[in-house]
């Protein structure tokens, strides 16, 4: 299948992929629906069948999907996890740091089990973007990690994570480089125009 960008230019097809990273989630999911390009999360039952989540993939794994689809003409296939992980009658009354975390049994407003994050933790545990990062890059390689397990990979997680890049954050992006965010949501706005006014001249072309 065709590239869709083969016939942008170098600095083209850079700009395209810079302002995608302004698209709001809205915008991103609304062009992946008009190409059906997967973004909620399906896990599969005891019975082997795939069932459809309310869950979506984060900001990133959209982008990246749609920047494989607009390099390559070809659909990634949607984010499964796989019947080993998941467990939808959730958190058992009492639980251990030996017991696995599953998909279905992560409850954040369960005191039990921040108490027992915050304890393997020292206190340092959050429940907050990077626990939701984690958790879900565990089950999507098929593994489902012991309490204990979780605890130790997210103190490593939290402070890997400020070291990188997130370019799918376009305001603090912006911001750490010291650009002016002053008038940040109308900047914004015409990127977001821009792009995907971009994405609507190709897609024609597709179906020409």
């Amino acid at each position: 299948m065709p590239s869709l960008i083969s016939k942008l230019s170098e600095s083209e097809q850079k700009d395209l992929f810079e302002c995608l990273y302004y698209l709001n989630t809205q915008e991103l999911h609304s062009f992946c629906d008009k190409h059906s390009i997967p973004y909620r999360i399906l896990i599969q039952t005891e019975k082997g069948k795939t069932r459809l989540t309310r869950d979506k993939d984060r900001k990133k794994i959209v982008i990246n999907r749609i920047t494989h689809y607009l390099k390559t003409g070809y659909i990634l296939p949607a984010t499964l996890f796989n019947k080993d992980v998941v467990n939808l009658s959730g958190l058992p009354y009492s639980i251990s740091e030996n017991d696995r975390l599953f998909y279905g049994c992560y409850e954040k407003k369960n005191p039990k089990m921040i108490a027992l994050l915050e304890d393997l933790t020292s206190g340092e545990f959050k429940n907050g973007a990077i626990a939701r990062i984690l958790m879900r890059e565990f089950w999507t390689k098929g593994d489902a990690p012991t309490f204990k397990e979780f605890a130790k990979a997210w103190l490593k997680a939290r402070d890997d994570y400020s070291l990188k890049q997130h370019p799918e954050a376009a305001y603090l992006t912006d911001l750490s480089k010291g650009k002016s965010t002053e008038n940040w949501k109308e900047v914004r706005s015409k990127k977001a125009e821009k792009v995907i006014l971009y994405l609507e001249t190709l897609s024609e072309s597709k179906s020409l």
